[in-house]
């Protein structure tokens, strides 16, 4: 039979299991034994080869994302289920790893069974663990407690907290061999090109730009008219002889200038009446986030600029083009 409580108790149960969660954290920052900490580091900033991260249950779940993260963020690591390395994965290990094993009772029966292997490999072994008497406690190189009170479970049995403390332990080693190894956005963005910061500091004007849609100064207004339709950019560049660029002409410049003229004086209207001289311009290499400040970093925004190397017209820019991108 369901078992209903209040709103207000419900809201007063969450908040009350968050904060056991995060007290079971900081009992474990402070519990840690530094020298063990010092040792793990010292062992993963020095592998040659991977990190393998393993686990059974929730513990693989566990592992697996801190597999991801390491990888992620400079260390080269890979997730294996111990139940799989007892049928052939296990191959994937070799000398020179080091492997980091999760098990809260230390006791976890597919693990323990792998340990021989591990052995034989010569690989070094780093246990989070929470029973520090525990087979997988003994038999590891290192061993750091992720030992808890209770589970964040009203039964103490469902892995909550002590899932979330083993987390928290393989996040801090990540980060730790990351600040060790110097890396940078740079280097995190390589590794998250389809991500917004690795799009930030990856993606260039280049790779968003368009063909550069070029007209004369001389062109009347009916031409750049026309080019702006076949162009459907919102803009086009004015350049000479040499394709120097000179100025820009957009669809609202050609607006505010049929407006403010009498229509006898059309005839007399070119690209070089009505185009904006001097324009803000950018260069292909330029990081798109870089243009996008240009744009909006401004009393007016700006929607198109003009691509420029060496002064020859080579492309146009849209706001709409580094919206899309994602940035």
């Amino acid at each position: 039979m369901l078992k209903f409580i209040s709103v207000s108790k419900r809201y007063s149960q969450v908040i009350e299991l968050l904060r056991l969660e995060a007290s079971a954290i900081e009992h474990t920052a402070k519990n840690l034994d530094q020298d063990s900490v010092e040792k793990a580091v010292e062992l993963l900033i020095n592998c040659q080869s991977k990190v393998v991260v393993t686990g059974v249950g929730k513990s693989a779940i566990i592992a697996n994302k801190i597999a991801d993260t390491m990888t992620s963020t400079g260390t080269v690591a890979v997730f294996v289920h111990s139940s799989d390395a007892l049928h052939g994965s296990l191959g994937i290990i070799s000398n020179g790893d080091v492997v980091i094993a999760l098990s809260n009772s230390g006791e976890t029966e597919e693990l323990l069974a792998i340990l021989p292997s591990l052995r034989q490999r010569k690989v070094s072994v780093i246990a989070i663990v929470g029973n520090l008497n525990s087979t997988l406690s003994r038999y590891a190189d290192v061993t750091l407690d992720a030992s808890v009170s209770e589970e964040a479970c009203p039964l103490n049995l469902a892995p909550t907290t002590s899932t979330t403390v083993a987390l928290s332990i393989g996040d801090a080693l990540a980060m730790t061999l990351s600040m060790e190894k110097g890396w940078t956005e740079e280097d995190f963005a390589a590794n998250h090109p389809a991500g917004r910061l690795g799009k930030r500091l990856t993606l260039r004007v280049k790779d968003l730009m368009h063909e550069s849609p070029n007209i004369s100064p001389d062109a009347n207004w009916l031409e750049v008219v026309k080019s702006l339709s076949k162009y459907a950019l919102g803009a086009v560049n004015v350049v000479d002889e040499n394709e120097n660029l000179i100025g820009i002409v957009t669809e609202g410049d050609l607006r505010r200038t049929i407006e403010k003229t009498n229509p006898d004086n059309f005839v007399n209207l070119v690209a070089e009446t009505m185009m904006t001289k001097n324009p803000i311009t950018v260069n292909s290499e330029m990081l798109a986030y870089e243009a996008l400040q240009i744009m909006e970093n401004r009393p007016s925004q700006i929607s198109v600029l003009p691509v420029v190397e060496n002064g020859k017209s080579c492309g146009l820019l849209r706001l709409h083009d580094i919206v899309k991108s994602g940035l």
